[in-house]
């Protein structure tokens, strides 16, 4: 999905669109192939789970907003494993030694590397316009949602997608002052290749899943495009302030707390 936001953003050539990803070159080379020479666009590499690589990425983003400052941080990145998404937390009581390794890489991914991306962009947030940090979340840290709806699956993803609202919602009580908007959006149930390729255990799960969301939303017709699922988030990326409530918030990408 963040690629298709970086195609839609930098379709404007006033937008200077800059991207952090672990393998630059790859990147490049679809950025070249799928929408070719778009000067506005600029690929770093940085990695959510080691520091330096952040550090680096913000002095080269430095050198090429000089003293403009940045608009928007988007933290989309993060670590989802597939370890637990498509079952219940009680069937991982004899996966010990992966149990731990999963949540320590979801916490130096999700928490701690989010916290240090947001430490280290600040700076260049305070000197931009519009002052946003938008961080992707996920439904799935809805307690409301998981005790109505009885959704099992994925409980360790969602707990610390609901650890990094609670972080998020702390930098805003911070910045807000100073005009920043953080705010926590769920891009909503998107097609982005999960689903495929999946066991038949795990099609069990995913099953139980959607039946969960049928009963939550009727109407509900499956997984969003990915272009269409990026137009409406960005649209709401712009629409968002502080003035309208939306600081330190944990929202739909309707803006509200319908997640699907």
């Amino acid at each position: 999905m963040q690629f298709e936001f970086v195609r839609q953003l930098s379709e404007d050539p006033n937008n200077l669109v800059i991207g952090l990803v672990r393998d630059k070159s790859a990147t490049e080379k679809k950025i070249a192939a799928e929408f070719g020479g778009r000067t506005n666009v600029h690929i770093l590499t940085g990695d959510l789970a080691n520091y330096e690589t952040l550090k680096k990425a913000v002095a080269e983003t430095t050198k090429i907003v000089s003293d403009h400052g940045i608009d928007y941080l988007v933290a989309s990145g993060g670590y989802l494993p597939l370890f637990d998404a498509f079952g219940p937390i009680g069937g991982l009581a004899d996966k010990v030694v992966e149990l731990e390794k999963v949540l320590t890489d979801l916490n130096q991914t999700n928490i701690i590397g989010n916290i240090h991306l947001y430490n280290l962009f600040l700076p260049l947030i305070l000197k931009g316009n519009t002052k946003k940090v938008i961080t992707l979340t996920s439904g799935h840290a809805d307690l409301e949602l998981i005790n109505i709806y009885d959704v099992e699956v994925a409980a360790l993803y969602s707990a610390f997608k609901a650890a990094l609202n609670v972080i998020v919602a702390k930098y805003s009580a911070q910045y807000k002052k100073d005009g920043v908007l953080f705010v926590s959006i769920s891009p909503g149930v998107v097609d982005v290749g999960t689903f495929d390729n999946l066991t038949p255990e795990q099609l069990q799960g995913l099953s139980g899943f959607f039946g969960a969301i049928a009963k939550y939303t009727p109407d509900f017709n499956g997984p969003a495009k990915v272009d269409d699922a990026a137009r409406v988030n960005i649209a709401l990326w712009k629409r968002v302030s502080i003035e309208d409530g939306y600081g330190g918030a944990f929202v739909s990408h309707f803006g509200n707390k319908q997640w699907v």
